[in-house]
């Protein structure tokens, strides 16, 4: 089963143990700072996957959790307030992104985002004094406060720093011209501005089909003639040939036009696929 704690959130995967939650149900999810309330968005289902480490389902929610959990929101919504106000009077450059509290040891945890370093010596004393507990200030990058904030992507889905994505894995702006790409930061940067995470997604498709297809600009034999190879279209696994008979072109697969595969089928025959 899945469940998101916040909606259109991260999906969280979890073994059901002998529970049988619906979509929508509230559910028990256990954490290192205890069971927390989260939403079910995919009910218990079988996979043909074995599926190990999971953490189990500790079971619907109760009034008491439900109570405990809507408190728990008030309280950050207030935090993000006295964080907000004060953050103004001390006329520092910080914005807050998010707001975590742990009831069990009364500590506050808020992220921020800055230009650069912030001396918060004071705004903390002073939030520690406003919220009676414990405070603690964390400063994060562009890629972390997409993640926690959320948004639509320029292909018009959710992000994927905050629904599935779990690691920031590095992304080069090679790669975008690996895909034939424009190199505009206005068309290949994400919602947090830095370069689209998704660039990483079909890379090694691109670089394993620029390692066996002919270069632009190489002769080929093709089953409808000879001609010179213009472009490459990688999602369908083919070459654009201008043909020399006449100049017409012509999309070919690329194994049709790759000398390992000629000779394969000149040995065994073209049906020995």
């Amino acid at each position: 089963m899945a469940v998101s704690f916040t909606r259109y959130g991260r999906l969280y995967y979890l073994d059901p143990g002998p529970h049988t939650p619906k979509v929508g149900d509230k559910v028990l999810v256990p954490t290192d700072a205890g069971p927390e309330v989260a939403e079910c968005v995919w009910a218990p289902q079988y996979t043909s996957e074995d599926i190990d480490g999971l953490p189990v389902c500790a079971g619907p929610a109760g009034e008491e959790h439900l109570s405990r959990d809507e408190t728990n929101k008030r309280r950050r919504a207030e935090a993000r307030s006295v964080s907000k106000r004060l953050i103004k009077r001390h006329t520092l450059p910080m914005k807050v992104v998010g707001v975590d509290y742990l009831d069990q040891d009364n500590v506050y945890t808020v992220y921020f985002s800055a230009p650069h370093r912030v001396d918060f010596r004071a705004l903390v004393r002073d939030l520690a004094r406003n919220l009676r507990a414990r405070v603690e200030l964390r400063q994060i990058g562009p890629r972390d406060e997409a993640r926690l904030q959320g948004g639509i992507g320029p292909c018009g889905r959710d992000l994927c720093c905050a629904t599935f994505l779990k690691d920031f894995e590095p992304v080069s702006v090679r790669m975008a011209k690996d895909q034939d790409l424009p190199v505009n930061p206005l068309r290949i940067a994400g919602a947090c501005g830095r370069l689209m995470c998704c660039l990483k997604y079909e890379h090694p498709l691109y670089q394993e089909f620029r390692a066996s297809a002919p270069r632009v600009g190489v002769s080929v034999d093709t089953p409808q003639g000879p001609g010179t190879v213009v472009g490459h279209n990688v999602p369908s696994d083919s070459v654009v040939v201008r043909l020399n008979d006449g100049g017409r072109r012509c999309a070919c697969s690329k194994a049709s036009v790759c000398g390992p595969r000629k000779a394969y089928d000149s040995t065994y025959g073209p049906d020995q696929a």
